[in-house]
């Protein structure tokens, strides 16, 4: 279950000193073809990172043949010098895999570079360069696992996925466990498939996949300035599905990985999943879910166990939603605590004693509905954010 589980993909992870754990830092995805069609989505941060930037002139592109990615340090708030940094990591990469590989003959505007890490410092490029020459060195098409590995920064696991078509197959691997909101997506995340899609089906996908995942993951409303979403596609298998066939794996991938960045979101103890139905349109359903995701008293209330439903009422108050205060319903795991606006059921009927937690909200305003996921706000996830520099 990886990244090159699909045909035509190869991929390594190597520790290049970028962290000072010492462990693996840097990764690399080779797409050896026939096909090279990419498609991306990044942050809406306006301030975004310096890899971020230099992908975005590479997916309108449209050939992507090579993705090389760091954790250990962001990239971010660098300047020109930083972007530079960025360009002489891509006309590295493929400088090296042409010399050592014929087939794979590239230039830097068919690679894509990511980074992540802390924000405002420069990549150590005497340790990074030599270190994707050592990852072009590994590639293998078991190197999957080691690239999941290598992205990872306050993540406890890597995060890897498999989407099955007839005859094709979707792959990824993703990283994130703090910064996660959304404005596209909430981490680094690269998906592979071997089936025939140019970019334009790729985009189209891949937008409908992270519009329904990716974007309803808010664990703690702060939104990154590196994030970004690649999907790269060998053609290996000579299959061309449907475009409804494609973003129905892509998706089903996507979701996937979205259940293991909030799994394993900074400190959380809870997996809370937002649903809010009733709503006049979708959007209004989403601006109630993500409120009450990014709500402290909300979130501190799961933490301790407490089915607090007025915290939940007040969020929802607080948005532009349609909706009348003495028409709203919440029910937290099957619980409804709340009725027409006011106290319902017991509340010490509520078991918060698991891990799972959902928060049920009807509007009575219409009839659409969504799903933000997001988690609790604990001690832990204080300490790890105000240690996280040193």
């Amino acid at each position: 279950m990886s990244v090159t589980t699909p045909r035509g993909f190869r991929a390594a992870g190597v520790a290049a000193g970028l962290k000072a754990s010492g462990g693996a830092d840097v990764a690399l995805v080779v797409n050896d073809g026939p096909d090279t069609g990419v498609a991306g989505v990044f942050t809406t941060n306006r301030v975004k990172a310096a890899p971020v930037l230099w992908s975005q002139r590479v997916v309108q592109g449209g050939v992507v043949r090579a993705v090389v990615l760091n954790s250990g340090g962001a990239n971010a708030c660098t300047g020109p010098a930083g972007f530079q940094d960025t360009h002489a990591t891509a006309e590295h990469t493929a400088a090296v895999l042409t010399s050592v590989s014929p087939r794979l003959i590239l230039g830097a505007g068919e690679v894509a570079v990511c980074s992540t890490g802390l924000i405002g410092e420069r990549l150590p490029m005497p340790k990074l360069l030599p270190g994707v020459r050592s990852a072009i060195r590994g590639l293998s098409r078991d190197g999957g696992p080691a690239a999941a590995e290598a992205i990872m920064t306050t993540d406890t696991r890597p995060k890897t996925t498999v989407a099955r078509g007839s005859g094709w197959t979707v792959g990824g691997m993703a990283k994130g466990s703090g910064m996660l909101a959304p404005g596209m997506a909430t981490m680094l995340c690269v998906l592979t498939t071997d089936a025939v899609a140019g970019p334009a089906t790729l985009d189209e996908a891949l937008r409908a996949a992270t519009r329904i995942t990716f974007d309803r993951v808010d664990s703690d409303g702060c939104m990154s300035t590196n994030d970004t979403v690649l999907l790269l596609a060998s053609g290996a298998s000579g299959i061309e599905p449907t475009p409804a066939e494609l973003a129905a794996a892509v998706t089903a991938a996507c979701h996937d990985l979205a259940q293991q960045l909030v799994a394993d979101a900074e400190g959380a103890t809870k997996q809370v999943a937002i649903d809010v139905v009733g709503a006049a349109d979708e959007d209004e359903a989403v601006e109630v879910g993500r409120t009450v995701a990014r709500n402290n008293l909300v979130k501190t209330a799961l933490f301790g166990n407490d089915p607090n439903w007025g915290r939940i009422l007040a969020a929802v108050g607080t948005t532009a939603a349609a909706f009348e205060p003495d028409e709203v319903d919440v029910a937290v795991n099957g619980v409804w605590v709340c009725r027409g606006g006011a106290a319902a059921e017991d509340r010490s009927k509520v078991d918060l004693t698991g891990r799972d937690v959902t928060i049920r909200i009807d509007l009575h305003a219409g009839t659409s509905a969504a799903t933000i996921w997001t988690n609790d706000l604990s001690h832990a996830y204080v300490h790890e954010n105000s240690a996280y520099s040193t």
